[in-house]
């Protein structure tokens, strides 16, 4: 019986889809993470802290995904430890300040409108 569970690998990896939040699932499909990982970076970085949906779902904000997809690179990509990129994020080094973080994202974005 083939298994129900769905791959964590994203169809286009670190593209957000446009809308305003987030379930922990889906979170983790766009970074390419398990739910796990997504939890326990929440008791690492404190602004990763989702609000509880009704159903006491986490939902995350468009932006608290952006931030995921900047850890997920500072730890996975550029080797940082924890610790490491919470100084790397401390002292506003996120991708928004980053050159070359953005230069690397927008190249991603024209190969994915290239492979179209």
């Amino acid at each position: 019986m083939p298994s129900r569970r769905r791959s964590l690998q994203p169809a286009d990896p670190g593209v957000i889809p446009d809308k305003p939040y987030f379930k922990i699932g889906e979170v983790a499909t766009i970074a390419g993470v398990k739910p796990s990982v997504l939890r326990f970076w929440e008791t690492e970085f404190r602004w990763l802290r989702p609000d509880k949906s009704p159903t006491n779902q986490r939902v995350y904000t468009r932006k608290q995904v952006e931030r995921v997809l900047e850890v997920k690179s500072l730890l996975y990509e550029r080797g940082f430890t924890i610790a490491g990129a919470k100084k790397h994020l401390a002292k506003g080094g996120g991708a928004g300040n980053d050159l070359l973080e953005q230069v690397k994202k927008e190249l991603r974005e024209l190969l994915q409108l290239l492979d179209e």
